[in-house]
C-alpha cells in the first residue's frame, strides 16, 4: 500500500499572486486537466469490467448449481455492504492518498479475484471471493471523487461529473454485450477470467497516465488558476483548511455532523436501490419474465447503461447551467420520471422485446442522472479536504440500498413473484424524490457546513 502524502508532495508553482495564466500554462493545464478526466474514465471503466459480469452470470450459476434467486442474493448483499463500508474506509485514506497509485492498486487486485472466480464451484467460494472483490472495488470510486474537486471549479464540477461519470456507462455496457457473447460460445467460466485479463491491462493504464492533483506536478491550484479566489488568500485558505484539518474535523464537523451529507446519502441509498436492483437482476428478469434469450438480454442491458451516460451529462448540465448550481430538484425530477417508466417496463406484455428496450433506455436515462449529482451535491456540501469521506459516507448509504435490493428482491421474488418485485423499486423512486427535495438549500462548496 503506498504511503500517505509523501508520495505526491506539492511541488512548488511559479505562478504567483501578481500573475495571469500564460499561454504556456494554460496549455499545460489543458493538457492535464484533459489527461486527468480520460484517464480517470477509462480507469473507472476498467472497474466494471470485473464487477457487472457476475450479474450476466447469475443465469447460468443457477442452472448449473441449483441457487435459488435468495441465495443469489446473499452473495450480491454481501459484497454491497462490504463495498459500501469499503468506500467510507477508502474515502477517507484517498484523501491522505495518491490516486495514481491507490487506484490501480485496487483495479490489479479486483482483476486478480475474477480470474480466480472462474474456477469456483460452490457458492460459500463465489460468495467469499466476490466479497474480498467488494473491498478492492470500493477504492476505484474516492480517488476520482477527490480528484474531479482539485482539476475542477466549482461551476463546471457537475457538467465535468457528469462526463466522467460516462465511465459507468461504458465499462457496464461494454461488459454486458461481452459477457453476452462469452457465455454462448466459452461458457460462463470465461466471463470472469477474460475480464480479469483486461482489467490487469487497465490498471497498467491507470498507472502510465495518471497523475495526482494540480500542485502535486508543480501546477497552480485549479481555483487560483481560474482566479476565483485571490492567489495570496488561496495560500491562507488552503493552510486552514486543506492542510490543518484534524482527522475528527473531517469526519465530525465536515461529514457525520453535515444535515446536508445526510440528506444526501438517504436520497442515494433509494437512487441504489433501484439503479443497483436493474443492475444486478435486470438480465435474469429479462430471461425469465420477458422471453429474452440471454445474449439479447446483454443488449437490452447495455442499452440501460449507454442511456445512463447521456442521462448523467444531462443531469450535471441541468443543474449547473440551468438550476445554478442547485443539484435537487434536478435529481428530484429524474426520480419521478424514474418511477414513472419502471411502470411503463412492468407492464409490458412479454414477447415486446423493442419496447423492453426503450422502457429500459428510459430508466437508465433517469436513474443515472440522480446518480451522478449525488456525488456532485456531496462535494459541494463538504471542504475539498474531506470530499472522499462525505462521497465516501454517500456510497455506504448507496451500498446498503444496494445491499436491500440483493438479498431483499431475491426473498420478494422467490416468495412473492417479480411484479412485487417491481413495486419494491417504485416505492424506493418515490422515496428519493423527498429526500432530494430537502437538499434544495443553495450555497457554493466549502462553505460553512450546515449543521444538524
Amino acid at each position: 500500500m503506498p504511503k500517505a502524502n509523501k508520495i505526491s508532495t506539492p511541488r512548488k508553482s511559479n505562478f504567483t499572486s501578481k500573475d495571469s495564466p500564460t499561454e504556456e500554462l494554460k496549455g499545460r493545464y489543458e493538457y492535464w486537466r484533459t489527461r486527468t478526466l480520460y484517464s480517470m474514465m477509462i480507469g473507472y471503466a476498467g472497474f466494471y469490467l470485473v464487477r457487472q459480469n457476475f450479474a450476466m452470470n447469475i443465469p447460468s450459476l443457477q442452472a448449473e448449481f441449483g441457487f435459488s434467486k435468495t441465495q443469489i442474493g446473499w452473495i450480491i448483499t454481501l459484497y454491497s455492504i462490504i463495498y459500501g463500508i469499503g468506500k467510507s474506509v477508502n474515502g477517507i485514506i484517498s484523501d491522505r492518498m495518491n490516486a495514481r497509485y491507490f487506484m490501480s492498486i485496487g483495479l490489479i487486485f479486483a482483476s486478480l479475484i475474477n480470474i480466480f472466480m472462474a474456477g469456483g464451484n460452490s457458492l460459500f467460494f463465489f460468495g467469499a471471493l466476490w466479497s474480498l472483490n467488494a473491498w478492492f472495488q470500493s477504492m476505484g470510486w474516492p480517488p476520482n471523487a477527490r480528484l474531479l474537486t482539485h482539476w475542477y471549479s466549482k461551476n463546471e464540477l457537475g457538467t465535468k461529473w457528469g462526463v466522467w461519470n460516462c465511465s459507468h456507462q461504458i465499462g457496464g455496457a461494454f461488459i454486458f454485450i461481452l459477457c453476452g457473447f462469452l457465455i454462448e460460445h466459452y461458457g460462463w467460466r470465461s466471463a470472469f477470467w477474460i475480464p480479469g485479463g483486461l482489467g490487469i491491462l487497465v490498471s497498467g493504464f491507470i498507472l502510465n497516465r495518471l497523475r495526482d492533483t494540480p500542485t502535486s506536478i508543480g501546477l497552480p491550484s485549479i481555483e487560483e488558476y481560474k482566479g476565483e479566489i485571490k492567489p495570496n488568500l488561496q495560500k491562507q485558505k488552503n493552510n486552514e483548511e486543506e492542510e490543518h484539518l484534524t482527522f475528527k474535523e473531517i469526519i465530525f464537523d465536515h461529514v457525520l455532523n453535515n444535515k446536508m451529507i445526510w440528506y444526501v446519502s438517504l436520497a442515494n441509498f433509494c437512487v441504489y436501490v433501484v439503479r443497483m436492483g436493474v443492475f444486478n437482476w435486470a438480465p435474469t428478469f429479462l430471461k425469465e419474465v420477458k422471453g429474452s434469450a440471454l445474449n439479447v438480454a446483454g443488449w437490452q442491458s447495455a442499452g440501460f447503461e449507454v442511456a445512463g451516460l447521456f442521462g448523467g451529462i444531462a443531469a450535471g448540465w441541468l443543474s449547473d447551467k440551468v438550476f445554478k448550481g442547485q443539484r435537487g430538484p434536478v435529481a428530484a425530477l429524474y426520480m419521478g420520471a424514474l418511477a414513472l417508466f419502471l411502470i411503463y417496463f412492468w407492464i409490458i406484455p412479454a414477447g415486446n422485446p423493442l419496447l423492453d428496450s426503450v422502457a429500459l433506455v428510459c430508466v437508465g436515462f433517469f436513474v443515472y442522472g440522480p446518480q451522478v449529482l449525488v456525488g456532485v451535491a456531496a462535494a459541494d456540501y463538504a471542504s475539498k479536504k474531506a470530499v472522499g469521506a462525505a462521497t465516501g459516507l454517500t456510497g455506504t448509504l448507496g451500498y446498503l440500498g444496494s445491499a436491500l435490493s440483493g438479498v431483499g428482491i431475491g426473498y420478494i421474488v422467490d416468495n412473492f413473484g417479480w411484479d412485487m418485485g417491481i413495486i419494491f423499486f417504485i416505492s424506493a423512486a418515490l422515496v428519493g424524490i423527498f429526500f432530494f427535495l430537502l437538499t434544495c438549500e443553495r450555497r457554493p462548496r466549502n462553505n460553512t457546513v450546515i449543521k444538524i
